[in-house]
């Protein structure tokens, strides 16, 4: 009933709708919608009342709350259904477990924070109240475990076209799931997935997007290394409407790759790519090889050119930018990483 009412008010906007028209409409009594009225005044919504006249909305909370993300939602799927929380340990680990239990296909978790966040490698995540889109999808492709890393790699073109979109910022991509600013991160991506030998079950998808985040904000080791993209604009940024915009560039990406494979995304990727080619040094949890960036391939692996002449496959790791030699002498010839243009 309340999410019945708050639509009603949304779509009389800016006018004011009179309580008799909304008891009309969905049958109740006066008294009914007053105390409806009461609890979306509890969550945040201004909504004004004036006598002979009706209720207005005049303003909407800063929160993601399920109504308004699937208020003029334009996705087919997608975010169709929303669990939304103000905090939880790990929107992964609250879709892992619903996936488990049948959570329907695009189903979205959202919540304002992050006690737990999560990043590649077990790493902590930071996530303050109110100031990102920290979220997993839900998702039920039918392919093989195999032909899972792509969609890592779809999300960060994705979300870095519903960033161009909305912000009017140029993002780039670094392999294999980070969004960059200027040389600094701001969004990391996290794929998990339950699955057999040869199906998958489930995919969560997992977004940590820094939208409103002030400098001051971030921690010592992350005032380096991160950013966000009100800090980048000089402007706060509408993460309704941002997470809206992912949801949709996310579904059509996602189709493309159902019906066409991973190759004309891989297309778009490449553009956005801020080290290919380039020269880098690539880490995993025993050893690091430096080299140049030769290309990356149908499967999403990285193929890695080092100075020995050799060219490595690597369908894991962690990269970092080099402009010059390292410990094991990077190729000298070529380009620096580049800007996104």
């Amino acid at each position: 009933m309340k999410k019945q009412i708050l639509y009603i008010l949304k779509n009389g906007y800016p006018r004011a709708i009179s309580g008799e028209s909304i008891c009309k409409a969905l049958g109740v009594s006066r008294t009914s919608i007053w105390k409806h009225i009461q609890a979306l005044r509890k969550d945040g919504y201004e909504i004004v009342a004036q006598p002979n006249v009706g209720y207005r909305l005049v303003t909407v909370p800063d929160f993601l709350y399920p109504e308004e993300v699937t208020y003029n939602l334009t996705t087919e799927f997608l975010g169709r259904t929303v669990y939304y929380y103000k905090e939880v340990n790990s929107t992964n680990q609250i879709a892992k477990d619903l996936a488990l239990q049948g959570a329907a296909d695009g189903s979205l978790v959202v919540a304002e924070t992050q006690s737990a966040g999560r990043g590649r490698l077990s790493r902590g995540w930071f996530s303050p109240y109110g100031k990102g889109l920290w979220c997993s999808v839900i998702l039920y492709p039918k392919i093989n475990p195999v032909e899972v890393p792509p969609i890592t790699m779809l999300a960060s073109v994705a979300i870095a076209q519903a960033i161009r979109e909305v912000v009017g910022i140029k993002a780039g991509i670094k392999w294999p799931n980070d969004i960059c600013l200027k040389g600094k991160k701001v969004c990391g991506i996290l794929t998990e997935m339950g699955a057999e030998m040869e199906r998958v079950r489930y995919l969560v998808l997992g977004i940590g997007l820094n939208v409103n985040i002030e400098a001051e904000d971030l921690p010592s080791p992350l005032k380096e290394v991160a950013t966000s993209l009100k800090i980048e604009s000089g402007q706060p940024v509408n993460r309704l409407h941002l997470l809206q915009v992912t949801l949709k560039e996310l579904e059509k990406l996602y189709f493309v790759w159902l019906e066409e494979g991973f190759a004309p995304i891989l297309i778009q990727w490449k553009k956005l790519c801020v080290h290919l080619p380039g020269l880098v040094r690539l880490s995993n949890l025993k050893e690091s090889w430096e080299g140049w960036t030769e290309d990356i391939d149908l499967s999403g692996a990285l193929l890695l050119r080092l100075s020995t002449g050799e060219i490595r496959r690597f369908i894991t790791g962690e990269i970092s930018l080099t402009t010059g030699y390292g410990q094991a002498g990077c190729l000298p010839y070529g380009p620096v990483p580049r800007e996104v243009t």
